[in-house]
């Protein structure tokens, strides 16, 4: 399709802004980024999407410019809903690189201009290619005629004798045609797509496992209107999903490619969908987390509970038991936010396979504070003869958790990132979700503590004492954070020398001279200074392990 039509179509918002004479260009995909460089995702012929969360200063338009005109893009279309009004040293930069330019009205999503293009440039594509992608739009919609992906996927191997699948970024199977991969399969192409997005490999990537050769294609959520997109490819890696398409693209036409990239584009929508779908499970965890934090009564949170219990679980007679699961994950220089990821990461790695339904993870509620991820994991009672509660009959094991998805994960981190995760025991009422909280945050500190890019503790692994600490009565909690937060508060009071906010940076960053001083913007010397003051004060030694989980604890309890 050409430029032109685009710019006659009033449901699409798009107002010109410069390349009059360029309009007739093909317009041969569509690709939405707010990458500063984007050059490895552009092949040629693309109308780029952008939100402008790339440009900080009028000095960045032109380089961003340069590059999409040098791989030969269509166009760009710039939405107004960040910045209003797209800023002039835009439309020059695009004026001198003879680059067409639209304004995209901030009422209109992203994701409504790629559904058109989409369906418009498949459309004229010749038969049966044109007929998949027509009847990929239908069959993704979300009413009673919907297949989502697992019929999309059908379509695909019944008109153009294409095997393909779904897969998580962990390689767990979403949707797929005819008989499901083996699960080493699943694992070995999640991790070869993760290990080839992290060095900047452009796709599709291709790979022969077990006598069968496959090539992969990231699906990329776009969201459902032009927020800014991910700066860096780390915010993302370990939560999008991938198609894996049993045959060798080497040698495929450009048709076809094109065709495959529609295909995720449109299966992103589904994906978006089942994001947005998640909004009601996330907002009750971070409800019932932020009572468990700030002290609230346990009535309180047992109400809360109770409003949960059904969205989770439907159909369940009485309240379940409850495990909390913490997950982190860090990367080396602490400037890409973790708690996102880890929040995407930990929704995947608690969906049970096994789980009968459309979407196994709609039984998962999943909150983020900070650079940390919280589960509140509803396990279904196992009843006795008499009907009474003998406890659940599916709790967690950290070490389950992580083997499946161990491999892929490591390929993703790649050498600049860990994942850390902690497990509770299982709870049964609203009283011990304080202590099933300081659990999972001390086992996850136990796996921190541990060699490897993917580590996860249990509660089985923590000492006894620590276990009890939690639930002690209030007037020892307060005896016991006075004994080591006092001196320090008392110092902080007389000098404003900051070191509480020392000590639970030093030990939030497991210890790590580099990643505090970062997070503190200190000289590692000054950082120094203030941890040797700490322990003056308090005749401990942060080197030790015991130390630092008392002071944790303290913190915690205080």
């Amino acid at each position: 399709m050409r430029l032109r039509a685009l710019l006659e179509t009033e449901a699409l918002g798009l107002r010109l802004l410069g390349g009059e004479e360029e309009l007739d260009r093909t317009v041969r995909g569509v690709m939405t980024t707010d990458l500063r460089d984007p050059s490895r995702y552009l092949s040629g012929g693309e109308l780029v999407l952008t939100g402008l969360a790339w440009r900080r200063n009028s000095a960045d338009s032109e380089p961003f410019v340069r590059i999409l005109a040098s791989a030969g893009v269509a166009g760009l279309a710039a939405g107004e809903a960040e910045l209003g009004d797209i800023p002039d040293d835009l439309v020059s930069a695009c004026l001198r690189n003879r680059l067409p330019l639209f304004a995209v009205n901030e009422n209109v999503a992203f994701a409504t201009i790629t559904e058109y293009v989409v369906r418009q440039v498949s459309g004229e594509r010749a038969g049966d290619l044109a007929a998949v992608v027509d009847r990929h739009r239908r069959l993704m919609t979300s009413g009673p005629a919907g297949g989502g992906p697992d019929v999309v996927l059908d379509l695909l191997t019944t008109d153009l004798d294409l095997r393909a699948w779904v897969l998580s970024p962990t390689g767990r199977q979403i949707a797929g045609a005819g008989e499901p991969l083996a699960p080493g399969v699943c694992a070995a192409l999640a991790s070869e797509h993760l290990a080839a997005v992290r060095t900047g490999r452009r796709g599709p990537h291709r790979m022969s496992i077990q006598g069968s050769t496959y090539s992969l294609f990231p699906i990329r959520g776009h969201g459902r209107g032009p927020g800014p997109a991910a700066r860096d490819v780390r915010e993302t890696v370990l939560s999008d999903w991938l198609l894996a398409v049993e045959a060798d693209a080497g040698d495929w036409p450009a048709e076809r490619l094109d065709l495959l990239q529609g295909v995720t584009q449109l299966i992103a929508v589904e994906r978006d969908r089942r994001d947005a779908a998640r909004t009601v499970r996330r907002r009750l965890a971070q409800e019932v987390l932020e009572l468990v934090q700030t002290g609230a009564a346990p009535a309180e949170i047992a109400a809360r509970l109770r409003v949960a219990a059904p969205v989770l679980l439907p159909g369940l007679g009485g309240a379940p038991h409850w495990q909390v699961v913490v997950a982190r994950v860090d990367w080396e220089g602490g400037d890409i936010p973790g708690g996102p990821v880890a929040q995407s990461l930990l929704e995947e790695i608690l969906v049970d396979p096994s789980m009968a339904g459309p979407e196994p993870s709609d039984r998962i509620a999943v909150a983020h504070a900070g650079d940390e991820a919280i589960a509140l994991v509803p396990l279904p009672a196992l009843a006795g003869e008499a009907g009474e509660d003998k406890g659940p009959d599916s709790a967690l094991h950290a070490d389950a958790l992580l083997a499946a998805v161990r491999e892929p994960l490591a390929a993703g981190l790649d050498g600049d990132g860990r994942l850390t995760l902690g497990v509770s025991a299982a709870v049964h009422s609203a009283e011990g979700l304080r202590g099933a909280l300081e659990e999972a945050r001390h086992a996850r500190r136990v796996a921190a503590a541990r060699p490897g890019r993917v580590c996860a503790a249990g509660h089985h692994e923590l000492a006894s004492h620590v276990l009890l600490l939690p639930f002690v009565p209030d007037d020892v909690r307060r005896a016991f954070t006075a004994r080591l937060l006092d001196p320090l508060r008392d110092y902080d009071r007389r000098h404003r020398a900051e070191l509480i906010p020392t000590l639970e940076a030093f030990l939030d960053c497991d210890g790590s001279w580099t990643r505090c001083a970062t997070r503190l913007h200190l000289h590692v010397n000054t950082l120094r200074y203030r941890v040797g003051r700490i322990e003056q004060l308090t005749g401990r030694d942060l080197s030790r392990l015991e130390d630092k989980l008392d002071f944790f604890l303290a913190l915690r309890m205080s």
